[in-house]
């Protein structure tokens, strides 16, 4: 194998309902939303990532936005393989190449997946010319890129939302001990901002309109500290059919918002009331570590250090906290070999 292991190209994978990430040789060369957009005509996928973004919302019936992921996993499987395939090769390393390198690959998937699913991960990096592929969980790639150690006899506890699901996990000496997984994420928060628009303003906003609205003034809670100003949002009347634009505050988001965080909440609450004493002390000492893109939603720290009386820490950069630990763990894989799924 020695020889030829100049041919390999080692890639880690972070494949979001949201957004794909990957690492390659340390450094994360793809971040791009999970999203194709495909002629229907001819069947072939026009564009990826960013470009394929620009796209919904906006096009005609010749073209069809697609997300190949729900729910993190794997919809679309002829999508989602076109799609990682693009990434791929767009990365700046491999694109030199006058040949398609083998892959190593280390892929997280939720840790509520079925067989089935995992079978769709695998089978899609096989098409990709992986000769390798190991699978993490998400929790523990998040557990591994916030910096905890997570070999050490000490319990920690772990919430990653993303753009499908929650992993809510607790984690001792490289393993899940109690998880829960929800599918309340900021997709579902997208969905709770364009229908609170339509039904308090009669105003019809798209997924990418509601998407801006939250990363502006989205909030878990309506007592904030520095509130971000109000947004002025354009859409479609629903009662006389014409453009127009309302004003939003933040509070109203909160309270869009309410419903889909109780229920984070109460899964928050149910995976402390099954973890073991022993670890649940440690996590008293220790506290919870969020992560995702989820996690950035103003306030969300607060309200669920409020729930669980516990200090709520949100990792550097949540968005890529994930991808990072998938990193280390495809750096290191003979130490994080017990975590890995072959």
């Amino acid at each position: 194998m020695g020889f030829f292991d100049f041919m390999i190209e080692d890639v880690a994978i972070d494949l979001g309902t949201a957004n794909t990430l990957i690492i390659h040789n340390g450094k994360v060369v793809v971040d791009a939303p999970s999203i194709v957009a495909r002629d229907r005509s001819s069947g072939k996928i026009i564009a990826t990532g960013q470009k394929a973004n620009l796209m919904q919302g906006k096009t005609h019936e010749n073209i069809k936005t697609i997300r190949p992921l729900k729910d993190g996993v794997i919809a679309d499987f002829q999508a989602s393989e076109e799609m990682i395939k693009e990434f791929i090769k767009n990365i700046p390393s491999i694109k030199k190449r006058m040949f398609p390198p083998a892959l190593r690959m280390v892929i997280c998937i939720p840790s509520g997946i079925t067989e089935v699913e995992k079978r769709a991960v695998r089978d899609s990096a096989m098409h990709m010319n992986a000769k390798e592929i190991y699978l993490i969980y998400e929790p523990m790639a998040a557990a591994i890129g916030v910096g905890i150690d997570i070999m050490e006899p000490k319990g920690n506890m772990i919430i990653d939302i993303g753009g499908g699901t929650t992993e809510i996990a607790v984690i001792a000496l490289a393993g899940i001990v109690c998880d829960k997984s929800v599918k309340v994420a900021g997709d579902l928060f997208t969905g709770d901002i364009m229908y609170y628009m339509r039904t308090q303003h009669n105003l019809f906003v798209g997924e990418t309109t509601a998407e801006k609205i939250k990363i502006q003034i989205g909030a878990a809670t309506e007592d904030l500290e520095t509130p971000p100003d109000d947004m002025l949002v354009q859409g479609r009347d629903l009662l006389s059919g014409k453009p127009k634009q309302v004003q939003v505050s933040y509070r109203e988001i909160a309270k869009a918002l309410d419903k889909s965080i109780l229920r984070i909440e109460d899964a928050v609450m149910e995976t402390l009331s099954k973890t073991p004493p022993e670890l649940a002390a440690d996590i008293y000492n220790t506290g919870i570590y969020l992560a995702g893109g989820g996690s950035m939603l103003r306030g969300l720290d607060k309200r669920l250090s409020k729930k669980t009386d516990l200090p709520v820490y949100i990792a550097e950069d949540p968005l890529r906290a994930v991808v990072r630990g998938t990193g280390i763990a495809l750096k290191k894989i003979e130490v994080y070999k017990s975590v890995l799924l072959k």
